[in-house]
Formats: C-alpha cells, sequence, structure tokens
C-alpha cells in the first residue's frame, strides 16, 4: 500500500499533523476546563461566603434566644429573597441550609436534587472541624448525582456550631462549555487537516515528481535512449538535482554520439585499408598488377599497414590508460630540446606545407621534471595536428616559458581553420572529431586529444585551447619545472 515514497511522505506528515492537533486539542481543553472550573469554584466560594455572612449577621441580630432552626423557620422568605439575590448571576446554582444535626431547613433550587431531608453527620463534622467543606460529589449521599459543593458554618455568639450553608452548582454548563469547544477545536481541526493534506500532496508531487521523471528516463538510458530530460523549475535542491540530472543526460548522449562516432571510425578505418591491401595483395598474386609495378604498390600496402598499426596502437593506449595500467616515472629532461627533435622530425611536413616555423624558449635548456617519454608522445600528438590543419604558408609556433607555481608552460600555436566555439568543450572528449568530413583528419578516430588530456592529468598537469574559428589554434599544457630552473630562472 505504501511502497511509493510519495505515499509514504504523504502519509507520514499527515499523521504528524493529525497528532500535533490532538495534542493541541488535549492541552487547550484541560487548560479552559481547568480555567472554567477554576472561574466557577470563585464565583462559588464568593457567593457561600457572601450567603453565611448575611445568615450569620441576620441570626446575631435577632432574638437569641431562638435556636438556629426555628430562626430560619420563622425567616424563611426573607432569607430566601436575600439568597436569590446572592446567586441572581447564576440560576444553575442550589443552596441548602441545615441545622447542626444535618436536617435540611431550607432549600433554594432543583426539588429533584435531595436525595433525602439530611446531611450526613460526616459531612458535618468535616465541616466544623476544616471551617469549610469543598468537593465535587453527592455530598455525602444527600443529592443525587455529582456538584461542586461549597460548604460553610453558621457559628452561635458563643462559637458553637449552630448550622450550615451548602452552595451547590451542576457540572452541565462547564461540559456544555467544553463540548461546545472540543467541537468548535475538532471541526477546525478537520479543516486545517484538510488544508494540510492538499498542501503536502501538491508539495510532496513537487517534491516526487521530478524522481518519477528520473526513474522514467533512467530506463530509457537502459534502453539506449538519452534524449529525455527532466523538467526543472525553482532553486531548491530537488531543482539541483535535476539539473545535474539533466547535465548527466547531455554527457551520456554526447558519450553515445561519440562512441557511435567511434564505432563508425574504427570500422572505416579498419575497413579502407584492409580493402585496399587485400584488393592490391589479389591483384598481384592474380597477375592483374604488372611486376613493374609491384614495388609502388607494395609501398601503398606498407602505408595501410602503419595506418592500421597507429589505430591499434592508440587503442591498446586508450586501454592501457583507463585501467591504470600504464605508469609514469617523472625524472628530469629538457623539454626545449625535445621539442626541437619533434620539429625536426616533421621537417618533411613542414616543408610539404610551407609553413613558417617560430621555436620560442626563456632559456636554450629548460628542464622539467616528468615521465619524458609520455611527454613526447603528448609534444608529438600536438604538433602533428597542429601541421596537419594549418592552413598552406601559414605559421607554426611552439612557445616553452616559465609560468607561475614552478611551472613551464608549453603553447603549439598554428594559423588554420580553427576549431568552432560550439566544438571546444568537447575537444577532450572520447571518439571526438572536429573535422567530420574527414577532408582533413583521414587518419584519426578522435582519441589523441584524449589521450593527451589523460597522460596530462595523470602527471597532475593541465591542458587548454583556444582558438578563432577559421584563423588560428593553440594548446597550451603545464609541466612542473625542476627546482634549479625554478631558483635560476631569469627575473623579469
Amino acid at each position: 500500500m505504501f511502497k511509493s515514497v510519495f505515499a509514504k511522505y504523504l502519509t507520514a506528515i499527515c499523521i504528524l499533523i493529525l497528532a500535533c492537533i490532538l495534542v493541541l486539542a488535549w492541552i487547550i481543553n484541560s487548560v479552559v476546563r481547568n480555567y472554567a472550573v477554576e472561574l466557577k469554584r470563585n464565583e462559588m466560594n464568593w457567593s457561600c461566603s457572601t450567603t453565611v455572612s448575611l445568615v450569620s449577621l441576620t441570626y446575631g441580630n435577632s432574638d437569641g434566644s431562638l435556636p438556629f432552626s426555628e430562626f430560619v423557620l420563622r425567616n424563611e422568605n426573607d432569607i430566601a429573597d436575600m439568597i436569590a439575590m446572592i446567586l441572581e448571576r447564576d440560576d444553575s446554582q442550589t443552596v441548602i441550609l441545615t441545622d447542626s444535626a444535618g436536617q435540611i431547613l431550607l432549600y433554594s433550587g432543583r426539588n429533584d436534587v435531595l436525595s433525602g431531608e439530611t446531611v450526613p453527620q460526616s459531612v458535618l463534622s468535616a465541616l466544623f472541624e476544616d471551617g469549610e467543606y469543598n468537593t465535587h460529589g453527592d455530598v455525602g449521599g444527600a443529592v443525587r448525582g455529582r456538584y461542586l459543593t461549597f460548604a460553610r458554618p453558621v457559628l452561635a455568639e458563643d462559637g458553637t456550631f449552630d448550622g450550615a450553608v451548602f452552595l451547590l452548582s451542576s457540572a452541565e454548563e462547564e461540559k456544555t462549555l467544553i463540548k461546545t469547544m472540543t467541537e468548535s477545536i475538532v471541526m477546525s481541526s478537520l479543516w486545517v487537516l484538510l488544508a494540510a493534506m492538499i498542501a503536502v500532496y501538491f508539495i510532496t508531487d513537487r517534491v516526487v515528481d521530478p524522481l518519477r521523471g528520473m526513474t522514467k528516463a533512467v530506463k530509457r538510458f537502459g534502453k539506449g535512449d538519452f534524449k529525455m530530460r527532466v523538467p526543472v523549475g525553482g532553486r531548491d535542491e530537488i531543482s539541483e538535482l535535476g539539473e545535474a540530472f539533466n547535465h548527466m543526460a547531455e554527457s551520456l548522449e554526447h558519450t553515445e554520439k561519440m562512441r557511435n562516432m567511434f564505432l563508425a571510425n574504427v570500422s572505416h578505418d579498419l575497413r579502407t585499408p584492409m580493402t585496399t591491401i587485400s584488393g592490391f595483395i589479389d591483384g598481384i598474386n592474380s597477375g592483374a598488377i604488372p611486376p613493374e609495378k609491384h614495388g609502388y604498390y607494395l609501398n601503398i600496402i606498407s602505408g595501410e599497414v602503419h595506418r592500421l598499426s597507429r589505430l591499434v596502437s592508440e587503442l591498446l593506449d586508450l586501454s592501457k590508460l583507463e585501467s591504470g595500467e600504464r605508469k609514469f616515472e617523472a625524472a628530469p629532461f629538457d623539454i626545449a630540446e625535445t621539442t626541437r627533435l619533434i620539429l625536426i622530425s616533421f621537417e618533411q611536413k613542414i616543408n610539404e606545407k610551407r609553413l613558417d616555423v617560430e621555436f620560442l624558449t626563456d632559456e636554450d635548456s629548460m628542464t622539467a621534471n616528468a615521465d619524458k617519454d609520455a611527454i613526447y608522445q603528448v609534444l608529438y600528438n600536438l604538433v602533428d595536428n597542429a601541421i596537419k590543419f594549418s592552413r598552406e604558408g601559414g605559421l607554426l609556433r611552439v612557445s616553452i616559458g616559465y609560468g607561475e607555481g614552478g611551472k613551464i608552460a608549453v603553447s603549439v600555436f598554428n594559423e588554420g581553420e580553427g576549431i568552432p566555439a560550439a566544438d571546444l568543450p568537447f575537444v577532450f572528449d572520447r571518439f571526438y572529431k572536429s573535422d567530420k568530413s574527414r577532408g582533413l583528419d583521414k587518419n584519426g578516430v578522435g582519441l589523441g586529444l584524449y589521450i593527451v588530456k589523460t597522460i596530462l592529468e595523470a602527471q597532475g598537469e593541465t591542458i587548454s585551447v583556444e582558438s578563432k574559428e577559421h584563423e588560428n589554434c593553440s594548446f597550451t599544457f603545464t609541466l612542473k619545472a625542476c627546482d634549479r630552473d625554478v631558483n635560476d630562472r631569469p627575473k623579469n
């Protein structure tokens, strides 16, 4: 029944609200009940004390030879009028006058209240000993039902006990008040609970709905469809989660596109040279290619084999890097000399494109601390790309200089097509190829720059790219300088 987060959350909140309302209602009920009872007690105490005072004063001014019982009987009407004046504010109260033996002399109230004509001696004894009698009960069985009772003794001039005044009040008024208040609280609580449930429903739905969307999206992701996104609104944690999820989905979709592109590129790069190799070998074997052309076509086959070798090498490098199998060992080496050797190795390609080459260094010899073979691979890849995508007769510049934090900055700049601004965030992604038409990059499969970045990051270094489309492009990476270079380098 409560399997979903929505149902659990809604039920828990509603139970909590209901519990709070019940506790609050109980507290209010208790406070009001106690206040009403205390107010009633104070009023009855005043009425009882006033009645006793007036009766005692009138009895004291009368003929002292008359017993209290005869005094009450003779002045019954006057005493009754006097009591009625005292009790006119509350007609729910009842007054009983008794003699010292408990015989009821005067009664003002409902006739069905009394259960007999006397008050038990035990009640009178307690009244005389304590000077007052306060209780909530049946006055020792003298009345039917339970009443809030106040009693005071009537004393003769010599201090003897001549009688008593009992003031009774029914609890019906308080019960009615409590009932009315309870009904009001219950009705108010129901409305509050209903409003709270509606509010909690929408709030909970607001929280859970993105989770439902994410669940649907994840199921579609599992089927290979990465196009679904979660609607995001507001600036709370749920919105942040939705934005992060959508960003993840975009990354997955981009990765999937790159993977598909990679598979297509790898398939093409495998199929093309294999077809070429197979075709030429078949031609040689069948005699379709004359013997004097064998050397020419064998050179083509050799080139295609090298293409396959480079592709396999890149794939192996990627596998080793991602699995952590390839380890890097930092050691001092001259990055300036390494760069010179790389530029010399590209002399033929540079001459073919008639590039204008600039090589700038802060010093003739600059010692970096890194894995020499890995940095050679990085720099070779960047220079190769720079030459490949340079325009004919353009500028190729490699500059090496000291940067901040004991770092050496190596920059490879070329003039050519550049990289579109929309593609800049993805140039270091796996399987990325900016030249999707394969017009310039016929041999690559989009792994070179990813491998470059992975090698540098594994050694704690960074690489960045800046480009103006159809004008130029520059890649810059950092290397840790050896201590002696940091300390001894020229100060500008």
